[in-house]
């Protein structure tokens, strides 16, 4: 998979990403950027556009993105659906809490544009139920698999597990946590993307863990291939 990163250009308004690199099928580098609008340096990008020059004829179209106002867009070339032409990834940071980002990858093959992953359609069934369990475990439920995971809290920082268990390991009050949306997703080599989404528990801070998801391109889709759950470990000195 060949790797093309982005320049940024701090302007007021116009690009803010660019990148080159054959993305219509014709051999020949196309030119794909971000256009957008900030008030300053350092502040949001407001009315994001992604735009394609094809090199060959040097005619531009430009591609409205659905969520358009975030923080410093990557752009990044490469195929992701086993066709040998560059699909254009796009991510950008919503500067929330959660560390969340809008995602789309578009395919651009004979310059017509595809829409073949936007991150808030990746959300919508990607659904979890987050339930702290007595004797300092936290139990994950992924509907959209219909897979468990148990987190062991018992290595937690004492204050902390105080505020929420009694002596005996017994839950004070009941407590629910939740999944954010995607935080990152990343191309993997081998054909597939690793999407990841952290778990808060008791507020949004404490994160708990985080949920990875596998996707892999099915021909039409892409499609969950592998879910794991992943922990940090404690400070041990």
């Amino acid at each position: 998979m060949n790797r093309y990163y982005f320049n940024s250009n701090w302007r007021i308004t116009g690009v803010v990403a660019s990148v080159t690199g054959d993305v219509n099928g014709d051999l020949i580098p196309d030119s794909v950027y971000v256009t957008g609008y900030r008030e300053s340096e350092g502040s949001i990008i407001q009315n994001m556009v992604l735009g394609i020059r094809d090199g060959a004829t040097n005619v531009s179209i430009s591609i409205p993105l659905k969520e358009n106002m975030g923080y410093d867009p990557m752009l990044f070339l490469g195929d992701f659906t086993g066709d040998r032409i560059n699909d254009i990834f796009i991510t950008i940071p919503t500067g929330g809490s959660g560390g969340t980002t809008n995602t789309y990858i578009y395919s651009f093959v004979n310059n017509e544009p595809r829409l073949l992953f936007d991150s808030d359609e990746f959300n919508q069934p990607y659904q979890y139920d987050v339930t702290y369990k007595d004797n300092y475990t936290v139990e994950v439920f992924s509907k959209r698999n219909n897979a468990r995971y148990l987190i062991d809290l018992s290595l937690r920082d004492p204050e902390y597990l105080n505020g929420i268990y009694d002596a005996n390991g017994k839950l004070k009050a009941p407590i629910s946590g939740w999944v954010d949306p995607i935080s990152g997703i990343y191309p993997i080599d081998f054909g597939f993307d690793l999407a990841y989404q952290q778990i808060a528990g008791s507020y949004h801070a404490d994160t708990v863990g985080t949920m990875q998801n596998r996707l892999k391109w099915n021909g039409y889709m892409f499609v969950l291939d592998y879910q794991d759950l992943a922990i940090y470990g404690a400070d041990n000195s």
